[in-house]
């Protein structure tokens, strides 16, 4: 059975901890605060422009190295990485191959 995500804590177990340059400390911050963070930086960049395609822009900075991180943490198994991923393998193998991770 799959288990689903859930939003972690920011003191989550699973938090990276990061450097706060104001004051040197290490803090935690879970991939959903990581993600935030960059949004609003990204909205910072557009000067009151509207974005356009923001979820495909999104998921196409994010697929290529969640597959790559995936790929390196089984040593290119593809059928743990897909187990990982909660894809079927042969849909990891095409995005392998989009990616020219393979031939």
């Amino acid at each position: 059975m799959k288990e689903k995500l859930q939003s972690k804590s920011k003191h989550s177990k699973h938090a990276k901890p990061v450097n706060n340059s104001s004051n040197g400390t290490l803090m935690h911050r879970t991939l959903k605060e990581s993600t935030e963070t960059a949004l609003k930086e990204y909205f910072k960049t557009l000067n009151g422009n509207m974005p356009n395609d923001l979820y495909n822009l999104v998921i196409n900075e994010v697929e290529l190295p969640l597959i790559e991180a995936v790929m390196t943490f089984t040593n290119k198994n593809q059928s743990q990485a897909a187990n990982i991923l909660g894809i079927n393998r042969s849909t990891l193998r095409k995005k392998l191959k989009l990616f020219e991770l393979i031939k």
